[in-house]
């Protein structure tokens, strides 16, 4: 739960970074903002991945550098890249009606 929030965050600064360096410049630098956000969230999801796969796990932990990624990287990313072609569908779909 807690790797959902902290990309859900990472999201939004990479969404509002793209929205202020529009308002900052005067025009449109970045059209798509919540691709933005993605990308973002995808930088951020490779050095997380890569720092799970470099460092050895606890001592004390039962769970694999695999399971790390899946529950920790891959999984939370999949879900905000869901909701977001979620919702850029729907948005598609409320602007042909």
């Amino acid at each position: 739960m807690g790797a959902l929030i902290f990309y859900t965050a990472i999201y939004f600064l990479g969404f509002l970074a793209a929205y202020l360096l529009n308002q900052l410049t005067g025009r449109i630098l970045i059209r798509n903002r919540r691709l933005a956000g993605l990308v973002l969230v995808l930088m951020v999801a490779v050095v997380h991945a890569s720092k799970i796969i470099s460092t050895p796990p606890p001592h004390h932990s039962d769970i694999g550098a695999g399971s790390a990624l899946g529950w920790y990287v891959i999984l939370p990313v999949a879900i905000i890249i869901i909701v977001v072609t979620y919702l850029t569908w729907q948005e598609g779909r409320d602007d042909d009606g």
